[in-house]
Order: C-alpha cells, then sequence, then structure tokens
C-alpha cells in the first residue's frame, strides 16, 4: 500500500503538470531548430582553463555546433547578445536533494508531508536551481518520498516544467536502524524512514532492482551514521579490527584525524555487490560517506564518488587518485546547520564538525585528490548552492581547480561525460552566463544571469524579452 500511495500521488502531481502545461503552452519556452549565436564579452574554455575573448557559442536545436571567439553565423541565425559576460557550460550539482526544504527535520517531513505536497515542492526547486544555473544534477534520494522522482524528472524531460536533466535514485538504501531510518519515535506508531532497508546481499540487489523498475537512474547508499566529534585519543576505529586489517591507524602529521568517528554500515563485499548490479544496469553507486573505515570499503568497491568525505586516511586517498574516484565535500550543507542550529549547545557541536571538516579537506587538497562539487541542497533553500564553489576556493582550491572539478569530474559521476560539462561541438546546449571573470572572482557564479538548458533560453535578465 505504501508504494501504492507513493506512485498514485506521484500520477496525480504528473496528470497536473500535464493539464497546466496543455493550458499554458504559449507561455512556456520551446526548441526552435533556428540557429542561434551567443555573443558575450569572453567565454570559459574548461579543458585549458583559459578565459577567451570574446566569447560566441553557435547552437542549433538542443547541441552545441561550434563556441570559441567567434562562430559562423548562419542565414537566418539568431544572436543574442549578452554583453559583458562571461559565457559558461551550465553549472552541475553533484549532491542535491529535491524533494526536501528548510525549516523542518527530514524525519518531520516525511511524516507530517504527503507525497504529493513534496512533490510539488520539489518541482519548485528544481525550477529554482535550474534560474540559479545548475542545468544538470544528481538527486541523492527522495527522504521518504519513494520513486516520486521519476515523475518529476519525466515531467523536466517532456517540457511540462523547468527543471535540470536529472540523474535520480528514488529511495536511498540503509540498513535496519541505519542512518535516515525513524528513530527516537514511539515504536506504536511505526514511523516511516527515508530510505529503503536492506540488511544483506541479497536484499541490496532486490532492492536495486526495484528501484530500477520504479525509474532509477542510478544507486544512493548510505553508508555511514551516526557522526560524532569524540574525545581527542579516544579514536573509536584504532580499537576495531578492520581499522588494523586494513592498515588504517594513526595519519603521520594530522594528530587530530581520529576525532571524527562514524561507524560504517556496508561491508566492502556487500558494496561490490551494489556496484556490480549498478554496473550490470549500466549505471553506478554514490555513497553517502562520512569518514573511515567506510570510506575504503567504498573505494576499495569501486563506488562512482566519496560525498561528504569528511575523513579519509592517506591510503584511502592514494586510492581514490588511482581509481580516479573524486571526493564531493558539501561544504554548504555544513555551514548551514552550523548556522542555523537550534541551540548554543548544538551549535557548537555543528562548528565543531565544520572545522574539523575545513582541516581534513586542505590535508585532502594538499594530497592531490579528484574533487567533485555537490552541495546537499534542500535542507538549506535550492537556488542557492552555488555557495559551494565559494567555500571550496575559500578553504584552500583555486577557482579554476573548482570550476575544473565540477565541468569534468561531475559529468562523470552522472555518467554524461561527453554530453554536459563544455562548450564543446556535440554537447548539450547548456551554457549560463556570469558577470566578470569567476577565474578571478568565483562568486560570480552566484550571480547567473542568463540560463539556457538543451537550446531553450530559461533566464536572461540582460534581456528579458529576449526569452524564446
Amino acid at each position: 500500500m505504501r508504494k501504492l500511495g507513493f506512485l498514485l500521488g506521484a500520477l496525480v502531481v504528473l496528470g497536473a503538470a500535464r493539464i497546466a502545461a496543455a493550458q499554458a503552452q504559449n507561455n512556456e519556452p520551446a526548441k526552435s531548430q533556428q540557429a542561434v549565436v551567443l555573443h558575450a564579452a569572453r567565454l570559459f574554455e574548461v579543458e585549458p582553463g583559459k578565459i577567451v575573448s570574446p566569447g560566441e557559442v553557435l547552437i542549433v536545436g538542443d547541441r552545441i555546433q561550434a563556441a570559441g571567439t567567434s562562430v559562423p553565423h548562419p542565414a537566418g541565425a539568431r544572436t543574442i547578445d549578452l554583453g559583458d559576460t562571461t559565457l559558461m557550460p551550465g553549472l552541475i550539482d553533484a549532491h542535491v536533494h529535491l524533494f526536501l526544504h528548510p525549516g523542518k527535520a527530514e524525519d518531520l517531513q516525511t511524516i507530517t508531508e504527503s507525497v504529493p505536497e513534496r512533490t510539488i515542492q520539489a518541482t519548485l526547486n528544481a525550477r529554482a536551481d535550474l534560474m540559479a544555473g545548475f542545468t544538470s544534477e544528481r538527486d541523492m534520494g527522495t527522504e521518504g518520498a519513494g520513486p516520486a522522482d521519476t515523475a518529476v524528472r519525466e515531467a523536466i524531460n517532456e517540457g511540462l516544467i523547468p527543471g535540470p536533466r536529472l540523474r535520480i535514485s528514488g529511495m536511498a538504501i540503509s540498513i535496519l536502524g541505519g542512518h535516515e531510518d525513524a528513530i527516537g519515535f514511539n515504536p506504536a506508531q511505526h514511523a516511516l524512514g527515508n530510505a529503503d532497508y536492506a540488511n544483506d546481499i541479497e536484499q541490496i540487489i532486490e532492492t536495486i532492482r526495484q528501484q530500477h523498475k520504479d525509474g532509477s537512474t542510478f544507486v544512493k547508499v548510505y553508508e555511514t551514521g551516526h557522526d560524532q566529534m569524540v574525545p581527542h585519543g579516544s579514536a573509536p576505529c584504532l580499537g576495531n579490527p578492520i581499522c588494523a586489517t586494513f592498515g588504517i591507524g594513526e595519519q603521520p602529521g594530522d594528530p587530530k584525524f581520529w576525532d571524527f568517528h562514524t561507524p560504517y554500515q556496508y561491508t566492502e563485499d556487500q558494496l561490490k555487490a551494489a556496484v556490480a548490479e549498478a554496473a550490470r544496469l549500466d549505471t553506478n553507486v554514490g555513497v553517502h560517506c562520512q569518514g573511515e573505515p567506510a570510506a575504503r570499503f567504498a573505494v576499495l568497491a569501486g563506488v562512482a564518488a566519496i560525498d561528504h568525505a569528511t575523513q579519509l586516511s592517506d591510503g584511502t586517498m592514494q586510492l581514490m587518485k588511482e581509481k580516479h574516484i573524486p571526493a564531493v565535500p558539501t561544504f554548504v550543507v555544513f555551514q548551514y546547520f552550523a548556522d542555523h542550529a537550534p541551540t548554543p549547545k548544538a551549535a557548537a557541536l555543528e562548528h565543531a564538525m565544520l572545522n574539523y571538516k575545513i582541516h581534513e579537506f586542505k590535508r585532502q587538497v594538499a594530497a592531490g585528490i579528484p574533487m567533485a562539487v555537490g552541495s546537499d541542497v534542500g535542507p538549506f533553500p535550492h537556488g542557492t548552492q552555488a555557495k559551494e564553489f565559494e567555500l571550496m576556493v575559500r578553504y584552500g582550491m583555486t577557482p579554476l581547480a573548482v570550476l575544473q572539478a565540477d565541468y569534468l569530474n561531475d559529468p562523470r559521476i552522472l555518467t554524461w561525460q561527453n554530453e554536459v560539462g563544455q562548450l564543446k561541438p556535440g554537447y548539450y546546449a547548456d551554457v549560463v552566463a556570469v558577470p566578470g571573470n569567476p577565474l578571478q572572482d568565483i562568486t560570480a557564479v552566484e550571480h547567473v544571469q542568463f540560463v539556457m538548458k538543451g537550446g531553450v533560453v530559461y533566464k536572461n535578465d540582460l534581456a528579458p524579452g529576449a526569452i524564446q
């Protein structure tokens, strides 16, 4: 019955979206086969990592035909002059939650809000993200809304509502009593958790298959939780035989390393089974993974990325470099929790964890591990997550390194390499324009003035009447 309720709710919202779209068809942006030339003062070339001037992009249909300092202007082509801006590929967020919003704990959203209500909110969140310049996203779990993300993705793909192109996971997968389970409520009420339960390899595979049937395009696994700062010198993992087996011991030059602890949920073999099943379905596994030894399990299993990645040992980082498995720091959500804690005591704990994360991130940057960009937006307002770029620069990366992490590593995680993340022939015509030079001031990405996705203009603050 629970699954039926999810599907009925999603169908209601999708049906309503189709009716609304039919009624307002003349007011919606529409694709056109007319050639379009975007012109601006500058253009960011991702792979060489440089700004060229001026910048032009030729688009026909939903694809880029040419890009550079000048492009052909076919007869009848429409030119959109974006003035003193920099043309860039559409921004990518590798870690979002469209079905979450600020102001209420995730478990309470599951309990007090219906799936149709949350799906409507998800469509608004998708629009906010797109208008902020995010044209591609990986939704890391509906947090209790089942496969309702399938309806949102389909509505976007059919042009019924505006939003990024999406990779979706449905519900994340977790162990009974684990991260995102409904813990602390009256047991007699049988409060719903925010993830699908799977406790062994057989259940993991069965759950992945069910989620795929329901429309998921990748697998999300909760690999750690509950996170905590522990007294200096206590180091719970050092007393764990598994840490000894993998040689995850004291980290030279980092006496603070074991001040953080998070238990693992799945073993290496269980994660390998998930990765193998995802590969059979031509996709991959994303993990919520805060620390060791879980991070070592996940890297050895071959997951797509280590999301949050608060604590990574030297050995794990070396493997990440060898396997090209990026870390996704998600700084904005940590900053938000620290700044919006409900009590002074909670604020102190959140700030302690944020400070630890900053300390370890600098160590990770120095180690040269691959990075990707994901914000964990949802607990904080959608459309504001470009702050992640600013924080990654503030805590140790260069603007160029962060932009290349977003445009080169995020597409691999989303399995859209060679389709998004660059202004090159054959790529989707996902283009944004920002003021100034983002290589000099990364906060430019927080002020997107123009958004095109798949050749359709959704935002043009420079010339509002130019929207197609």
